[in-house]
């Protein structure tokens, strides 16, 4: 059986000092978990491995379990792939990541079984301010820099639907591709 090269994206570490994981013992977390060619980036939680194993919410579910017993905290992940990571990368709609100076620019990835269809209903956007699109598993985001201080898109981390996104912005997006491509 050929690996599959997977990205856990873990929700809600490292965060105003709750839930702190160094990302060594993570990496050696997964690596414990029979994983191969774990590597992790930055702070946030974000580990790519390989597994033999292709049912991706059986992996979400084995993962989750031996992050709670190990970390002792209720975890959620989006467990994604290559193909996948890189449809985002190269499907961003318009200009999308291409005028860093003038907009922040965030992925909202989203944990099954919540749709971008569904997700994209609660999210409320500031005309001239921001934008929100639906893509594949995920929606993008742009705010002016300028007057970030006005976005809606803030507000998504008080809403319901929340707990089934996690958030990496552009540039640690766009770097996960580029690990996962070595």
């Amino acid at each position: 059986m050929t690996n599959i090269q997977y990205l856990a994206l873990l929700r809600g570490i490292n965060v105003g000092g709750n839930n702190t994981i160094r990302m060594a013992d993570l990496k050696t977390c997964f690596e414990d978990m029979g994983f191969t060619d774990v590597v992790t980036y930055i702070q946030s939680g974000n580990v790519i491995f390989k597994s033999a194993g292709q049912d991706k919410a059986k992996l979400t579910q084995i993962i989750e379990s031996r992050l709670s017993v190990r970390y002792n905290y209720t975890p959620k992940i989006v467990l994604t792939t290559y193909n996948h990571i890189e449809a985002v990368v190269r499907k961003a709609p318009g200009t999308f990541g291409l005028k860093p100076d003038e907009f922040r620019y965030d992925v909202v990835f989203l944990k099954e079984p919540m749709t971008p269809e569904e997700a994209i209903q609660s999210v409320r956007t500031r005309e001239g301010i921001d934008q929100a699109y639906t893509g594949q598993g995920v929606l993008y985001f742009s705010k002016l820099i300028s007057k970030a201080g006005q976005s809606c898109l803030n507000k998504i981390i008080s809403l319901p639907v929340y707990q089934y996104m996690t958030i990496r912005n552009w540039n640690t997006t766009t770097k996960l591709l580029e690990l996962m491509n070595k």
